[in-house]
């Protein structure tokens, strides 16, 4: 319980820590002068450095010395970060605050994109820097938009699956009653029906977002506002609470993040898993998966069809600070190529966002669930897009937690959520314009110092 609380005090503070960080970005990335920095070095051309978290994926080890072969005077570094995300956010968050030029290219994950937007630290994909998406799945796009613009160019997507015990439920459920009808199939072999991603941490969000969505629901408006508070999202967490209740959801599912519930697939211990793609290949080659022939996969279900699958992926962004956006904007559109986007899936994995890559027959052929986990991108719902973010994705966590659990009403539940959302957003964005005007009134000679 002490850890709990100590994990939330921190993630309290890391959202609050971030809303501090827009508001005092107020005077130094406002309009006029991230408008000025990303016309800076608009046309030059020159080395550039690329930013990334591990390669873990090896993908971009050869795709740079692709692109430095035949830009000699082009050359792109290759700066890894670590493979936590939260200091991947952080150490981008550092170097744009101290405005270093180095960083000419960030990799941003779709949860970030509107705090760097919202803050200045990234080009607008307009005018000389509009980019051609009509060949992109049309998520991807959405999610590195903000306020109607293309802030990011989409290089890699991710859905979420339904993994589904074939031998066992020969044709998979295309609707969320047809799976839960399923649980007695999993009560009669002694194994749990469900899980998902349902610990304490961002999986959670994932989760309970496309239960919302999925119901008909939506966290937060196109302007960022609360709109939780519905029916529609009751019907998507009330959802969880019950199967978890009546243990269709095995009561230590609560705890799982993805390893945790891949695990337990792998052990035939569970008839339909939640995941990301990356679980395919492990429950076919582990050694120690007793599934590996017996399951298939499928789109997550929803009322009537496919359900809202959370998205997840990454995009490239250009830094408002880089001296050599031109060759920057190219290498953006380089990685967005048919045939770079068939390597970053043959090579590591990543879930092209080119729509036509998932109809390769070649690529299909190796990797069977493509055109299903097209699927579930085409039909997939960005996360909350707000420069508060990890404002929101607590709110998120701190109340769909204990609803589940069964320690809180779901009605309470929403209603606490819309709150929390509400107070993070509305204060911050209030603390924000009184800063911007503090800022306006000073250049003007009308106000005191900012």
């Amino acid at each position: 319980m002490a850890h709990d609380t100590r994990r939330r005090r921190a993630r309290v503070a890391f959202a609050a820590a971030a809303t501090v960080a827009l508001v005092t970005a107020g005077c130094s990335s406002g309009s006029s002068s991230s408008s000025s920095s990303a016309q800076a070095g608009a046309s030059s051309r020159g080395p550039i450095t690329f930013v990334t978290g591990k390669d873990n994926s090896n993908v971009w080890a050869p795709t740079i010395a692709k692109w430095n072969s035949a830009h000699p005077n082009e050359k792109v570094t290759l700066k890894e970060q670590t493979d936590q995300a939260d200091q991947q956010h952080d150490d981008i968050v550092q170097h744009m605050q101290a405005k270093d030029p180095s960083y000419d290219i960030v990799t941003v994950d779709v949860i970030w994109t509107a705090e760097f937007a919202a803050k200045g630290w990234l080009v607008p994909l307009k005018g000389q820097f509009a980019m051609d998406t009509s060949k992109l799945l049309k998520p991807t796009v959405v999610a590195a938009t903000y306020n109607n613009t293309l802030y990011a160019a989409p290089f890699a997507s991710d859905g979420g699956l339904l993994y589904y015990r074939k031998d066992l439920v020969p044709t998979p459920p295309k609707t969320l009653d047809e799976m839960w009808s399923k649980c007695s199939v999993a009560k009669a072999k002694n194994m749990g029906c469900y899980a998902g991603q349902f610990s304490k941490y961002e999986g959670l969000t994932v989760n309970a977002a496309e239960a919302i969505n999925t119901a008909g629901g939506k966290i937060v408006d196109d302007q960022g506002k609360p709109t939780v508070d519905s029916q529609e999202s009751r019907k998507g967490l009330q959802m969880l609470a019950d199967h978890y209740k009546n243990g269709d959801i095995p009561k230590e599912a609560i705890t799982f993040q993805e390893e945790q519930g891949r695990q337990a697939f792998e052990a035939g211990k569970l008839l339909f898993l939640r995941n990301w793609p990356y679980v395919y290949n492990l429950a076919k080659t582990d050694g120690s998966s007793v599934v590996k022939d017996k399951f298939g996969v499928a789109p997550l279900p929803g009322l009537s069809g496919p359900g809202a699958s959370s998205l997840g992926g990454h995009s490239e962004g250009i830094s408002v600070y880089s001296k050599h956006k031109a060759t920057a904007f190219d290498f953006l559109k380089f990685i967005e190529e048919d045939a770079q986007q068939k390597f970053f899936m043959e090579k590591g994995s990543l879930a092209p966002v080119v729509a036509s890559i998932y109809d390769d027959a070649a690529l299909v052929a190796k990797y069977p669930y493509l055109p299903t986990l097209k699927t579930s991108i085409e039909n997939a719902v960005p996360r909350p897009v707000t420069p508060y973010y990890p404002a929101v994705t607590t709110a998120i966590q701190d109340n769909a937690y204990p609803a589940i659990k069964g320690d809180k009403t779901v009605d309470q539940a929403i209603k606490d959520m819309q709150a929390a959302i509400k107070s993070a957003t509305t204060g911050a964005t209030l603390l924000l314009e009184r800063h911007r005007d503090r800022c306006l009134g000073a250049t003007s000679g009308q106000g005191g110092p900012a």
